[in-house]
């Protein structure tokens, strides 16, 4: 079954979407990343926070508005909701409870990756110890404010190891595995 990937990028200050899950700060940091570019074709499902799947589209206004990565990937969604729309979004899935939207996930991207999009499903995540490893594209730039990368008051440490790190001209990219 595939591991629980939480891919996102982030600003400096911690931010992963500005205020009210504003996601255009990110447009002019859409730059060409290896690391992202080879990860999608090892990504077999999504697994998605309602908010995510909900708000705004760094890409908006451009090819690849709407669609995950841009256009760079197609495949099963499934959005964690406690309000399913009344109708249906071709290829997504609509699942209310989170233990059947991991495991539904999990099963549609086989050997690959599930790739976790919001902060509030990743954190749950690392909640129920499902999360298995973390992508981070630091950008350069601070918001100052909005939707942190983890948001857990009270929280218990979470031990991670590091895969890698690189260093582009724009993002620095840093993968973590979750140790266990």
């Amino acid at each position: 079954m595939g591991k629980l990937l939480y891919s996102v990028a982030m600003s400096l200050d911690g931010f992963i979407a500005g205020p009210g899950g504003d996601m255009s700060w990110l447009t002019e940091h859409l730059a060409p990343n290896p690391v992202v570019d080879e990860l999608i074709s090892e990504v077999g499902a999504l697994l998605v926070g309602n908010r995510t799947f909900r708000g705004s589209d760094p890409y908006e206004g451009m090819e690849g508005e709407g669609e995950a990565f841009g256009g760079g990937w197609s495949g099963p969604q499934f959005v964690l909701t406690h309000n399913p729309p009344a109708t249906p979004v071709p290829g997504v899935t609509f699942v209310t409870g989170f233990d059947e939207a991991v495991a539904r996930a999990r099963e549609a991207a086989r050997d690959k990756y599930v790739n976790v999009l919001g902060a509030d499903i990743a954190r749950q995540c690392v909640e129920a110890d499902v999360l298995d490893e973390i992508l981070v594209s630091v950008a350069p730039v601070m918001l100052g404010d909005g939707v942190r990368l983890f948001d857990r008051p009270g929280g218990a440490p979470v031990p991670l190891e590091r895969l890698s790190l690189s260093e582009m001209p724009h993002p620095t990219t840093i993968w973590l595995r979750v140790a266990r």
